[in-house]
């Protein structure tokens, strides 16, 4: 009878440790970023940080080092159609993005790599390099955010914010 009331207790508690491993939430949970230009649907798969009381330009995400733009897995670019981001020409597919932070400005990467986890970067796969535009926010974002916004016909603007910084880029279908 003891051994029945051990191994019932035993898995009991293996149950409850399960129910509470699967209730966890990741501190960054999955994130989409979507839009559409000239009928064709872009999207942006990604793990948003959160500011937590850290310091994150200049020291988290230091400057003039590529970042896996997010956290987790590397952000993910999928776009049905051929597009321009800034001056990069993206074909139809899907691609990783990276950027390089700076003070001033930004350089946002397009590698052909895919499936990495997010610090897994690959210079060699690089499709293409372009500048982004910053500025500084009057509010403090807590959470990372990537959004696609229309602009014009054809034409959306790529933005990330996060902390007081906002970095931009033009969108075209190309």
């Amino acid at each position: 009878m003891r051994k029945i009331s051990i191994l019932s207790l035993s898995l009991l508690l293996l149950a409850g440790i399960a129910v509470a491993q699967e209730t966890k939430k990741p501190l960054s949970p999955p994130a989409k970023a979507e839009g559409t230009l000239n009928g064709k649907k872009i999207t942006i798969d990604y793990s948003p940080p959160s500011k937590r009381d850290r310091v994150i330009m200049g020291e988290l995400v230091p400057y003039g080092k590529v970042w896996r733009t997010g956290a987790n897995a590397a952000t993910t670019l999928k776009t049905e159609g051929d597009l321009m981001i800034g001056s990069v020409h993206v074909p139809a597919g899907t691609y990783t993005l990276y950027t390089i932070p700076g003070e001033k400005e930004w350089t946002l990467i397009v590698n052909k790599q895919t499936g990495q986890w997010g610090t897994n970067y690959d210079e060699s796969q690089d499709l293409g390099r372009t500048k982004l535009a910053v500025k500084k926010l009057s509010a403090p974002v807590e959470t990372f955010v990537i959004a696609i916004a229309p602009a014009g016909p054809n034409q959306a603007t790529l933005s990330l914010k996060w902390e007081n910084t906002e970095a931009t880029a033009r969108l075209l279908a190309h």
